[in-house]
């Protein structure tokens, strides 16, 4: 496949002072938009919209989509409005009727989902409703006696309309006709007459396909639906070289290989994860190599960091020796397919200063005054072992190398990328290579391992990137995690899929170790069950949480030393059973698997937050409502007792006037108890005995 037109650098408006300028032909400069005529029905605010349509909102097959628009019009008359997903080859695909979700300020939603991957688009239609105006005027005159015979005449014509509208039922039609005749039915009272005009069948038809006139229709707005993982998967990452390493008997240590790892793959495909991480498998340098917990001096059999890439052996596109060959690399790919585990790799595009890179192009990287080349800096942590690239020197240079990186790595299996700090290297540069690679694999994702200011965040996901790494692991309280959680599935779901990692091979917060095993508990239920997206770093299961002095990162780290760990010890302290029990609830419970719709209910003790998410019998592949419950102690140093009140509507129930009795059955998916709930129930979660939580699967009485 080719990949997408796009303008040539001349093209490009040079920013001043900017030698690179137009280098990376990522789409001409926007332009002011075109005098557009307001429409006769005006449509207005259209969400999800990324930058007035610049770059397309997300989506993933099956994904229910809110779409939003303000609505109105001159006068009395009423009007409707219908959202319309359109697909990638130009046809309407699904489409609704929205409905009024802010009373008074005429703002309307309809929630769509779209059924195949693609570039689809949508559109919000605005339009006069005859029937509306009719049944609102003929209620008020007809009890009144006014102009009786004449009301009744005109709902008549307009029921003989509505029959005829395209696409109509023929039953559906003959409902419409049956309610003309009524109308003008002399023989009975007129508001017998009134009512079969206005009957709860005649609505029910008229919601299914409207009679629509003026039709006045928003801006097409582009929607790139992925497939589903780019939205829901459990992640498990491993240091290949770890997994099978040793010393023996004299002391000296060897690495892992690909096959010992592959060998692990039936255990972490047991708990349920579906994709495998691997950090980076390539060569590694040994010039100002990183010896042990990041110190300056490596000694003797130390293995560097594996972000250190680059030695003799060759660059980003081959294999350290240590670990194997390609062979090994395939087989490992093709056992985890097997498990039902895709493979992502990291992508992390820096040099060690024995990269082949650096002698067959200086120029691609920065060159001091006194001569040497720049080495990697995140003040106050220095990365002596690695030289970052210069993308303005030649960029169109390192786009093509590292294009054929990718394009190897996928060769050979490689479904998603989890790109090392994209947030210091060009956006133009990313725009362009996940286009690129888009168009010829569309099923390769790009995730975003990106911690900084939001605005670089978000846009990273506007311009291409699948999904985001998130600052969760530091959202510890109550009402930072309800914030944040709003943030994410309300505000910014268009933009940006979150993934949640309670801890990474860099990053162990305070609250991990000072909680120990009953923190990695309770951070994995809150991981798993609020994030469709959701990953664990090898050693979870351990919970590892002694931390490295002065920093937030682990002890003996494993980016600098080969770690073995007796993961059969970790069956003592639960964690591996419940991440398998959360797994398993997620595979079972499409509410779990979904963004957008997660309501949280009041608890009567900051330390304990409860919430739902919900799917539709609809919108739910296994066409039937699913509604999880999660409750969680947010205190990993004691119990915490205390009162949850259930918001029924966001569990799909009627409001309750009295609290006290029974109305749903919430049965735990952790430990398979069962309990019938009112609005109002008592809670205690004690994580010294195994529960900081409660995953409750939710059914009306």
């Amino acid at each position: 496949m080719t990949p997408p037109s796009l303008p040539t650098p001349s093209e490009e408006a040079a920013p001043v002072g900017s030698s690179a300028a137009g280098s990376y032909p990522v789409g001409a400069v926007p332009q002011p938009a075109p005098f557009a005529p307001v429409g006769r029905i005006p449509v207005t605010e259209v969400f999800p919209v990324v930058e007035d349509g610049r770059w397309p909102a997300k989506a993933v097959v099956g994904e229910v989509i809110p779409v939003r628009a303000t609505v109105f019009r001159e006068g009395h008359d009423r009007f409707g409005a219908t959202a319309v997903l359109v697909r990638p080859d130009g046809t309407n695909g699904p489409s609704a009727r929205m409905h009024e979700v802010a009373v008074g300020l005429d703002r309307y939603e309809a929630r769509l989902a779209p059924d195949t991957p693609g570039d689809w688009r949508f559109r919000v239609e605005g339009w006069s409703d005859p029937y509306g105006t009719w049944a609102h005027d003929a209620s008020i005159k007809v009890p009144a006696g006014v102009d009786v015979e004449l009301m009744l005449e005109e709902g008549a014509r307009v029921m003989e309309r509505a029959a005829q509208v395209p696409g109509r039922a023929p039953e559906d039609a003959e409902v419409l006709t049956r309610a003309a005749a009524a109308l003008r039915d002399t023989s009975q009272e007129a508001d017998a007459r009134l009512e079969a005009g206005l009957s709860q069948e005649v609505t029910t038809v008229l919601e299914r396909l409207p009679l629509r006139d003026l039709v006045s229709s928003s801006a097409s707005y582009p929607l790139q639906v992925d497939r589903t993982r780019a939205l829901a998967g459990s992640w498990y990452e491993i240091f290949p070289r770890s997994l099978g390493s040793g010393a023996d008997e004299h002391g000296n240590w060897h690495s892992g290989t690909l096959r010992t790892a592959t060998e692990h793959l039936d255990r972490i495909a047991a708990m349920g994860f579906d994709v495998l991480y691997l950090t980076p498998v390539s060569p590694i340098g040994t010039t100002n190599r990183k010896g042990r917990n990041n110190t300056l001096t490596a000694r003797p059999g130390d293995p560097g960091s594996p972000y250190g890439i680059g030695s003799p052996e060759g660059g980003h596109d081959v294999i350290h020796p240590d670990l194997g060959t390609f062979d090994d690399f395939d087989a490992l790919v093709e056992r985890a397919r097997q498990l039902g585990m895709e493979v992502a790799l990291d992508l992390a595009l820096q040099c060690s200063p024995d990269h082949p890179w650096v002698a067959e192009h200086p120029e691609w990287f920065t060159v001091l005054a006194d001569g040497s080349i720049a080495y990697a800096e995140n003040p106050p942590k220095k990365y002596q072992d690695i030289y970052p690239l210069n993308f303005d020197n030649d960029p169109e240079g390192i786009y093509q190398a590292i294009l054929e990186v990718v394009r190897t790595w996928v060769h050979h299996g490689v479904t998603i990328f989890r790109v090392d700090n994209p947030h210091t290297k060009p956006l133009p540069f990313w725009q362009r290579l996940i286009a690129q690679v888009r168009a010829e694999s569309p099923d390769v994702l790009f995730l975003a391992e990106a911690f900084t200011r939001p605005a670089m965040m978000r846009t990273l996901g506007k311009i291409g990137f699948h999904q985001s790494y998130t600052y969760f692991a530091w959202r510890n309280t109550k009402a930072e995690l309800t914030d944040y959680v709003v943030e994410l599935s309300q505000e910014t779901a268009h933009v940006l899929r979150p993934t949640f990692w309670p801890t990474t091979h860099d990053i162990l917060t305070p609250f991990m170790t000072a909680g120990k095993v009953p923190a990695f508990r309770l951070r994995a239920v809150l991981a798993a069950t609020l994030s469709p997206t959701w990953g664990i770093y090898s050693g979870y299961e351990l919970a590892e949480s002694v931390p490295r002095p002065g920093y937030e990162e682990q002890i003996d780290n494993e980016k600098y030393e080969y770690k073995p760990r007796d993961f059969a010890a970790a069956r003592s302290n639960g964690i591996e059973e419940l991440l398998t029990r959360l797994n398993a609830a997620r595979a079972a419970h499409p509410a779990l698997r979904q963004l957008r719709d997660v309501w949280f209910h009041p608890t009567s003790d900051d330390h304990i937050i409860a919430y739902s998410k919900r799917v539709d019998a609809a919108h739910s592949p296994t066409g039937r409502d699913d509604t999880v419950l999660t409750v969680v102690n947010l205190d990993p140093h004691s119990a915490r007792a205390g009162e949850v009140f259930l918001n029924l509507e966001a569990l799909g129930l009627p409001a309750e006037t009295d609290g006290s009795r029974p109305v749903v059955r919430v049965t735990d998916l952790l430990d398979e108890g069962s309990y019938e709930w009112s609005g109002q129930n008592y809670v205690r979660l004690d994580p010294f005995v195994g529960q900081a939580a409660h995953v409750f699967a939710v059914e009306a009485l």
